[in-house]
């Protein structure tokens, strides 16, 4: 096989790609039953490998049948959109292959994942902050976490975890799952963590944390860990991190800001202020493969006191790796990973990119569009809020002119769409109501985009609608 050859080949097939993305007569997946798809491609290894032939039309297969989370109609999750300056910066990363652990073997990388974590601290109001890039939004959680117990149980990192202490944290009932799964790692398990209860529209009432931390005292318990959600899941609501620092400041608890979602939003000097309080909170877990369309994966956990990360760790007298002989440290020192990607350098390409004010006006674009897109929905005469629109998420649903389970037929409709590759959006629940959720996440959305996506889907539901008519489901 020609490796330079090969190489020019895809280079050619990834130019192609990106500009199929913008022709909307290509479906966002081509989509196929499990046992369909095992029948296009090959997944098995064989004992000989392929030829140079075989091997550029496997390249071929796995584009065409993969979702093109770049295409425009791709509004289903919360990261989407194609950014070209990261795109290269990750193929460069790959490149040069290294690790995160010494300046030794990364000099450019540590230096560039230096500024990136001094650039983010400011947002954050971190004066002498400090932070490290690591493997997702759940894995800032967890590290958080970690640390809160470190500091209240110092002799944790030797001894282990004293049930006796009965520690206790405190999320938002919509909290992403991925706070218990690190009460789990931790040896704290998911049921000493504590869901209090949201307002109507998915933020945490201050009176009921304070209420549930209180009876978490005189139970005996020992509070410890409290967070802030900025942007939920399902309806993007972001928690009052302000009236929550006054809690947790009142009992002396570590307050983090989950941001996995919505963290981005700090970059808006239009919309920051969902974030007020941000630079009183501990922790700050920001996620720049979501709103800010850094390829996956590229996550980042702030810290507001400089050294708390090195604290976390047990040993780090390692002489094999770590020599202390440039006039840096070296960034393994504060991380609990060994090897660990170079996901700092994509996030600098963009920003270099872009710029300050080009990442705002981005961000600025993602509400106008979220907005347009509750427009949409309220002026539409079948199709229903769920709930008022936070930040990037609009939940709604089609009524159909006759009585039918609403459940049913929404997930009918988003189904089709998928399907047909026309578009592609998620769905939750509100209650016991199923509702549709639109996520604004592509920085490169236009009106073009939100109109296309709302003719698609009152197409399908009009479809619908008349064949259960004709069939008399409904």
């Amino acid at each position: 096989m020609n490796d330079l050859n090969v190489l020019s080949e895809t280079f050619t097939k990834i130019k192609d790609y990106l500009a199929s993305n913008e022709d909307n007569n290509i479906p966002v997946v081509k989509f196929n039953q499990p046992s369909d798809l095992s029948k296009l491609i090959d997944f098995s290894i064989a004992q000989k490998g392929v030829s140079e032939h075989e091997f550029l039309e496997l390249m071929d297969s796995y584009l065409e049948h993969s979702v093109r989370t770049g295409n425009k109609q791709f509004l289903n999750q919360l990261y989407s959109g194609f950014n070209f300056p990261a795109f290269i910066g990750e193929v460069l990363t790959v490149l040069a292959n290294t690790s995160m652990y010494t300046y030794e073997v990364a000099p450019v990388a540590s230096m560039i994942e230096t500024e990136m974590i001094r650039l983010m601290n400011s947002y954050a109001g971190y004066s002498n902050g400090d932070g490290i890039f690591v493997s997702g939004g759940s894995n800032a959680n967890l590290v958080a976490m970690f640390s809160a117990r470190n500091k209240i149980y110092p002799n944790g990192r030797f001894s282990g975890y004293d049930n006796n202490l009965k520690l206790k944290a405190f999320i938002n009932e919509h909290a992403h799952y991925s706070i218990e799964t690190a009460a789990n790692v931790i040896g704290i398990g998911a049921k000493n963590v504590v869901k209090v209860k949201a307002d109507e529209n998915g933020c945490i009432i201050p009176a009921e944390l304070e209420k549930a931390i209180k009876d978490s005292v005189a139970n005996g318990e020992t509070p410890f860990f409290v967070v802030a959600t900025c942007a939920t899941t399902l309806l993007g609501a972001y928690d009052p991190i302000d009236e929550m620092a006054d809690i947790c400041e009142k009992y002396g608890l570590w307050l983090h800001a989950d941001g996995s979602f919505g963290g981005s939003v700090i970059l808006s000097n239009q919309h920051r202020s969902l974030m007020n309080g941000i630079e009183r909170t501990d922790s700050f877990a920001w996620n720049p493969h979501k709103l800010m369309n850094i390829p996956l994966i590229c996550s980042v956990l702030l810290m507001k006191k400089k050294g708390s990360l090195q604290f976390n760790l047990t040993d780090i007298n390692t002489d094999y790796i770590f020599h202390d002989i440039d006039n840096i440290e070296d960034l393994g020192k504060k991380s609990i990973q060994c090897g660990r990607r170079v996901d700092a350098v994509k996030l600098w390409f963009a920003w270099k990119y872009f710029g300050i004010q080009g990442y705002e006006n981005r961000i600025d674009n993602l509400f106008e569009m979220a907005i347009l897109a509750e427009e949409k929905v309220n002026q539409h005469p079948k199709l229903e809020l769920l709930s008022p629109r936070q930040s990037f998420a609009i939940c709604f649903r089609y009524i159909p002119a006759y009585t039918t389970d609403l459940n049913a037929f929404n997930l009918a409709v988003r189904e089709h769409l998928r399907k047909s590759g026309k578009s592609i959006v998620n769905y939750g629940y509100i209650g016991d109501k199923l509702t549709i959720r639109l996520i604004t996440a592509n920085g490169e959305l236009s009106k073009t985009d939100i109109n296309r996506f709302f003719e698609n889907f009152l197409t399908e539901a009009l479809q619908i609608e008349e064949s259960l008519k004709k069939s008399h489901v409904i």
